[in-house]
């Protein structure tokens, strides 16, 4: 551990630079992903304002446990079928998928289509189970 601190003493510009690179790393990947909400406010948008769940898992993902009410496009085929929410534009769209991997990315693309209020679930659908929220399975 001592000698990560000379390095740091020894080099502090390549410190700072490296530094400065990951903190607009973050910056650009929170941006890019949108912000995001945990299962517990996603039940008061749901609730309070009418927030419409886009699951983006697989079909067969999807009718094996989904959020109720939720919507399924998959991510896969989510920049072909967006036309399918365009009712959907004046509500908050909470996209959802297994862990969260793939939410921020159709964030993005439900955003360059017009959709302005966009969040993205926090630790997917999976993180809903681990509330031991309720499922629907089809």
């Amino acid at each position: 551990m001592d000698q990560v601190f000379d390095f740091i003493a020894n080099h502090p510009l390549l410190c700072g630079a490296f530094v400065l690179l990951l903190a607009l790393f973050v910056r650009n990947e929170v941006r890019r992903g949108g912000r995001s909400v945990s299962v517990q406010q996603l039940v008061d948008m749901v609730n309070r304002e009418g927030a419409l769940v886009l699951d983006v898992r697989d079909k067969k993902e999807f009718d094996a446990g989904h959020i109720v009410d939720a919507v399924n496009i998959p991510f896969s085929a989510l920049d072909g079928r967006v036309d399918e929410l365009n009712k959907h534009k004046d509500r908050p769209v909470v996209v959802a998928c297994k862990m969260g991997q793939h939410s921020g990315t159709a964030g993005v693309v439900l955003r360059k289509h017009g959709f302005q209020n966009v969040v993205r679930l926090t630790g997917g659908v999976t993180e809903w189970r681990n509330q031991s929220l309720p499922v629907v399975k089809s």
